[in-house]
């Protein structure tokens, strides 16, 4: 099981993927593609030309996991790109409001503290 942690670094990549690509086919997006190590236990976020099948990919120590969630209505909102931009990193919340559903264009934050990049990720 993957555990989502609001410390972890999010990578959402900007291209439509193939949903049946499993953990090989992923990380080689995430080598190739993004120019990012795979096995950083950082999590990538893809989605499929529809927008509505998304998948996590992470590196858990000793494999890689993958979360599958395909919507039966609607589709998954995406955050705004710059026009050259392949990936974006974005945060914890984020990610839980692109799988709840809530538009990303209308959620106002109120500023916090923040400190540091340290991600743990715990395996039930």
């Amino acid at each position: 099981m993957i555990a989502l942690n609001p410390d972890c670094r999010y990578f959402l990549y900007r291209e439509p993927v193939n949903i049946n690509k499993s953990f090989y086919s992923l990380a080689a997006i995430v080598k190739e593609q993004m120019h990012t190590e795979p096995l950083s236990r950082d999590v990538f976020i893809f989605l499929n030309n529809r927008c509505n099948q998304l998948k996590l990919l992470v590196w858990q120590g000793d494999g890689f996991a993958i979360f599958h969630k395909r919507l039966e209505a609607g589709t998954f909102e995406l955050p705004i790109f710059l026009h050259d931009q392949r990936h974006a990193v974005i945060s914890y919340s984020q990610l839980v409001l692109i799988l709840q559903g809530i538009s990303l264009k209308k959620v106002h934050y109120r500023k916090r503290y923040h400190q540091g990049n340290t991600c743990t990720l715990t395996s039930y």
